[in-house]
C-alpha cells in the first residue's frame, strides 16, 4: 500500500481508503454487522488507514458499525465522516447550520464511540447557508479538539474558491479536503476541481472509481446482469456510458488486467488524487479491489483511455449523486418573475 500526505495537513493516509457506505445498509448492502467489521479488519491489517463514513450512511448504523470495529485500533486510523444530508423527515436535522453541525457532530462521536474525528466534512453544499456560519462552526470545532481537520464533498470549484475566500477573510479554518466523484466515465473535475484543490494545497479523496458499478466488468452491452445497485442509478442504461464501457473493457483485456483494477489504478494515477475510496460489501471483493492497489499504469494504457474519454469530460448522462446546484433544479431560479409587468 502507497501512502500520500492528505494536502497540507501533514496527516499520512493510504492511496487507498475504505468507503463504508454500504456496510450496515439493509438495502444493497450489508446489513451484518459482525461481517462488516471483519472487512473493517482485514482492510487494516492490509495498510488501509484511513476509513470514510457519514451519519446519513443507513441513518447512523453505518457509524455504529465503524465504531464498533474500531475499538482498540482507534489510534491507527484516520477517520472521516460527513454531516448534512438529511437525517429524518424533521427540516432541522439536516444542512450546514451551526445549530445542526454542532448536534450532528455530538451524534457521530457517540455512534463511532470516539472523543475526535479526524476529518470532519460537509456532505454537500447547503444554498441555505452561508460558509461564514458553517466555517465558523467548524473552526469552533477544531479549536475545541473535537475536529482535526474540515472538508467538504462533491462542491464545485467556484464554490471551492468561495469557502476558501471566506475563511481567509475571517480568519477561519478552511476546508483542508474535497472528496468528489471521480472515475474513467466522469473526469469532469480534471478540468477544475482538482487544479483548484492543488491551488490550495487540498486533499482529495474521490469516490465512486467503478461508476457505481459500471466498471465492474458485470455490465455489458446485450448482457443481462447480476448489479444490485443497477435499479438506482438510470444513467447504466445510458448508451453512450455503454459504448465507452465495451472499450474500456477491450483495453483492459488487451493490458491483462480485469476492468476494476483498470479503473482503480486510474483513479489513483491523478498527482491531485490523495486516496481513492473503495466500497467492498464482502471480503471476496475486498480482496479483489487490493490487488490494484499497487497497480501503475503506463503512458500508453492512460493515452488510450483519453482516445476513449477525453480528460476533463463526463461520459453520457450526468451522475446522480453528483453536486446540482438550485439555480438548475428548480425552474423559478432561471425565469423572471413577469407577474407585475403589464401586458404589452
Amino acid at each position: 500500500m502507497k501512502y500520500r500526505t492528505l494536502g497540507r495537513t501533514g496527516i499520512r493516509v493510504s492511496s487507498f481508503a475504505l468507503g463504508t457506505m454500504v456496510l450496515g445498509a439493509e438495502k444493497l448492502g450489508n446489513p451484518d454487522h459482525d461481517d462488516s467489521a471483519r472487512i473493517i479488519h482485514k482492510a487494516l491489517d492490509s495498510g488501509i488507514n484511513l476509513v470514510d463514513t457519514a451519519d446519513a450512511y443507513s441513518t447512523g448504523d453505518s457509524e455504529i458499525v465503524v465504531g464498533k470495529a474500531l475499538k482498540g485500533r482507534r489510534d491507527d486510523v484516520v477517520l472521516a465522516t460527513k454531516f448534512g444530508l438529511p437525517m429524518s423527515d424533521d427540516p432541522t436535522q439536516r444542512g450546514a447550520s451551526r445549530r445542526w453541525i454542532m448536534t450532528a457532530v455530538e451524534n457521530s462521536l457517540r455512534r463511532l464511540q470516539t472523543d475526535h474525528i479526524d476529518i470532519y466534512q460537509m456532505h454537500r453544499l447547503d444554498p441555505d447557508t452561508d460558509f461564514d456560519e458553517t466555517l465558523s462552526a467548524l473552526t469552533d470545532l477544531v479549536r475545541s479538539g473535537k475536529v482535526r481537520a474540515i472538508g467538504a464533498s462533491t462542491v464545485p470549484a467556484a464554490q471551492i474558491v468561495e469557502a476558501q475566500w471566506a475563511a481567509e477573510r475571517r480568519g477561519l479554518e478552511p476546508f483542508r479536503t474535497e472528496q468528489p466523484p471521480y472515475s474513467i466515465l466522469s473526469r469532469g473535475i480534471e478540468a477544475d476541481v482538482l487544479p483548484v484543490a492543488e491551488r490550495y494545497g487540498m486533499g482529495v479523496l474521490t469516490w465512486s472509481p467503478l461508476a457505481k458499478g459500471m466498471l465492474t466488468g458485470r455490465l455489458r452491452r446485450g448482457q443481462t446482469t447480476d448489479l444490485r445497485r443497477a435499479p438506482m442509478f438510470p444513467s447504466f442504461n445510458d448508451s453512450a456510458r455503454l459504448d465507452a464501457v465495451e472499450k474500456i473493457a477491450a483495453l483492459a483485456d488487451e493490458s491483462g488486467l480485469s476492468m476494476p483494477h483498470l479503473a482503480l489504478a486510474f483513479a489513483s494515477s491523478h498527482p491531485g488524487v490523495t486516496s481513492t475510496l473503495i466500497g467492498p460489501r464482502t471480503l471476496d471483493q475486498l480482496d479483489d479491489l487490493l490487488a490494484a492497489a499497487d497497480l501503475t499504469l503506463s503512458d500508453d494504457v492512460l493515452d488510450r483511455i483519453d482516445e476513449i474519454v477525453p480528460p476533463g469530460t463526463e461520459v453520457g448522462a450526468p451522475d446522480q449523486s453528483a453536486y446540482i446546484p438550485p439555480s438548475l433544479q428548480q425552474p423559478n431560479l432561471r425565469r423572471r418573475d413577469n407577474s407585475d409587468v403589464a401586458a404589452a
